[in-house]
């Protein structure tokens, strides 16, 4: 008896295994099959401003039935990664200064959607920095800033605009480069004593939340220009995940909530509850990317 009771309880385990493969039980006890759909791989630069699109991008695909994986490269690398097909998306593609990217890998890239427009950038200065407003007061002055102007990666295509810029207008200036956090913390340094700096600035970024910074005008705007960011990615994606590309193409955020969201995790916030509160906060937007 002991042995058929055990054969029993045996069978009844394989059964409900059985019933339950492949399926997720919802809070009413109903069924729902999961549907997987491949994996997708995200391009992550060193910058505070991919992180908010691409977490936010990376939970609703996941949604979706998608597995995510990140790859943490500079964007040189992130595009020749999208190139070659080993990254799918990148979040964080800055017009104009990434054109020379496109111009490069125009038959493997593609730039699908604007993310978010009015993004500023440029050479930026403390405001108690009273005598420079405008690229002319630079010349002459810069032995004010020890003349180093400081910049993020090597990596970075405006690292070599800043070069560019150096040198049209002039300037007796060398371009110091390190991270974005380590130009920030030594511009930083350089403000707590009120001395005078000058580095690479943009929006969105928590430096003009932290900071009163202005940005040195340019009149002709030949190297620094109001930027476009965009989403941007392998050839392939279109034919091989069709529905991720859809949502992609119908994507936007904006500026201010980018900004916010970054603020927050600088603050300490983890980065998928912030990107999952911003999705609460606006599924109606998130519906309307998802429509085809």
């Amino acid at each position: 008896m002991k042995k058929l009771f055990i054969t029993l309880t045996a069978l009844a385990l394989v059964v409900l295994a059985a019933c339950g493969n492949g399926e997720d039980q919802d809070s009413n006890g109903d069924s729902a099959e999961v549907e997987e759909k491949g994996t997708l791989t995200f391009g992550v630069t060193p910058w505070t401003s991919t992180v908010p699109p691409t977490k936010v991008a990376k939970l609703v695909l996941e949604d979706m039935g998608y597995e995510i994986e990140e790859t943490q490269a500079d964007v040189s690398s992130t595009f020749m990664g999208l190139s070659r097909g080993d990254i799918d998306i990148f979040m964080d593609s800055w017009m104009p200064v990434h054109e020379i990217y496109f111009d490069e890998y125009e038959d493997s890239v593609e730039n699908v959607a604007t993310s978010y427009d009015n993004a500023d950038a440029g050479l930026v200065v403390p405001t108690y920095v009273d005598d420079i407003e405008t690229v002319e007061d630079l010349k002459g002055n810069e032995d004010m800033f020890g003349n180093e102007i400081y910049g993020i990666e090597d990596g970075a295509s405006v690292t070599e605009t800043i070069d560019e810029f150096i040198e049209a207008y002039d300037l007796d200036f060398e371009q110091v480069n390190s991270s974005e956090g380590g130009m920030i913390a030594q511009a930083q340094r350089m403000m707590n004593n009120e001395e005078p700096v000058i580095f690479y600035g943009w929006r969105p970024h928590t430096m003009f939340n932290e900071f009163d910074l202005k940005i040195v005008e340019e009149p002709a705007a030949d190297y620094f220009e109001q930027s476009t960011v965009h989403v941007v990615t392998n050839s392939e994606l279109a034919n091989d995940h069709p529905e991720a590309y859809e949502f992609l193409s119908n994507w936007s955020i904006p500026i201010d909530d980018v900004e916010a969201m970054i603020v927050e995790i600088e603050d300490g916030a983890d980065e998928e509850e912030v990107a999952q509160e911003w999705i609460d906060n606006n599924q109606d937007h998130i519906d309307e990317m998802l429509e085809n």
